[in-house]
C-alpha cells in the first residue's frame, strides 16, 4: 500500500481523490510520515512537505496535497 493510499484509509476514504476533494478548501490537510516503517498521520498545512513527525521524531511529514501534486 502506498503512503497516499494509507493516508486516505487512515482518514476513512477508499480513494485519495475523495480525500483531497473533502479537504481542498480547508486550512488543514491530512499528512503522513514518509519514514519507512512509520505511518503516523495527522492534519497539517496543505503545503507541508517537511513537517515534524511526533512518532519517529523526523521532519518527514508530507500533506496529501503535496503527495498528489496539487501543490
Amino acid at each position: 500500500m502506498s503512503k497516499l493510499d494509507q493516508l486516505a484509509s487512515d482518514f476513512g476514504f477508499d480513494d485519495p481523490l475523495d480525500l483531497i476533494e473533502a479537504y481542498v478548501c480547508d486550512g488543514l490537510m491530512p499528512a503522513i510520515c514518509m519514514t519507512r516503517g512509520c505511518d503516523y498521520s495527522t492534519e497539517m498545512e496543505p503545503d507541508q512537505d517537511q513537517g515534524w513527525c511526533e512518532c519517529c521524531g523526523a521532519n518527514t511529514m508530507k500533506s496529501a496535497a503535496i503527495l498528489m501534486g496539487v501543490i
